[in-house]
């Protein structure tokens, strides 16, 4: 069993619901005889409360027992489809066409990190930086994986660089690297319209190959490994498929 997981789960089940009762930590900490930081504890994933603080904190909230710890124990592949890499990869453009072929959600992590942010990505690094984005796409991340058991998540290029939001896409979901040589991942962007990468960058080729060999290791932990050169979007689809089966 995951407990780790598990308890992020159920506190991001806590925080959900104090929120649409519309209540503060610290009202349904006093309702619920908890110290408002045990309370803040539970609902990051941190506490590990007993039943009968969960039953406590069931009434504060108006909720049911049940809805609270009613999740999935068994082992089980997940039908979750992470699917990462490099900007330029086609995680957008493959994760809506698999979508549609299993028939499950597809989700862009960082338009919910800007929608729970309130920013673009942009604004997000600008005005806060990147251990803010961090702690944005930690949460996109719970949030996306607290809306059921199937989707395709198309997430940003660098969460690998981060140990735990890594880690806890390896551990709730079926990742794929999708790879690509330099150039196609540099192309594609630039057929994309997206002039930043060669922007005052003279030497932008020699950086995205620097990055992607620095990547590369942590790249490869993911379950599968799907070339992107080559093949069009239907035979990669039917490649992934087929690997995910």
């Amino acid at each position: 069993m995951d407990t780790q997981g598990f308890l992020r789960t159920l506190g991001l089940r806590l925080r959900r619901a104090r929120e649409r009762a519309d209540k503060s930590l610290s009202a349904v900490a006093r309702e619920a005889d908890v110290s408002r930081r045990y309370l803040t504890e539970a609902e990051a994933g941190r506490a590990n409360p007993s039943i009968l603080v969960l039953a406590r904190l069931a009434s504060a909230l108006g909720i049911t027992l049940g809805s609270i710890v009613d999740l999935e124990l068994r082992t089980r592949p997940s039908e979750r489809i992470a699917l990462v890499g490099l900007r330029g990869a086609g995680k957008s453009t493959l994760g809506r066409a698999l979508s549609l072929e299993l028939e499950s959600p597809f989700v862009e992590l960082d338009e919910r990190i800007e929608k729970i942010a309130g920013l673009s990505l942009a604004e997000i690094f600008d005005l806060h930086g990147t251990a803010a984005y961090r702690r944005f796409e930690g949460e996109a991340l719970e949030e996306v994986l607290a809306e059921g058991e199937r989707c395709v998540i198309a997430t940003g290029g660098s969460i690998v660089t981060h140990p735990e939001n890594f880690a806890r896409l390896l551990e709730t979901c079926r990742t794929v690297w999708l790879r690509a040589t330099p150039e196609a991942h540099y192309s594609r962007v630039l057929a994309q319209g997206d002039q930043r990468p060669m922007q005052n960058r003279p030497r932008a080729m020699e950086e995205l190959e620097s990055l992607l060999e620095k990547r590369a290791p942590l790249y490869r932990r993911c379950e599968i490994n799907l070339d992107t050169a080559e093949a069009d979007t239907p035979s990669l689809v039917r490649q992934l498929v087929a690997g995910l089966a």
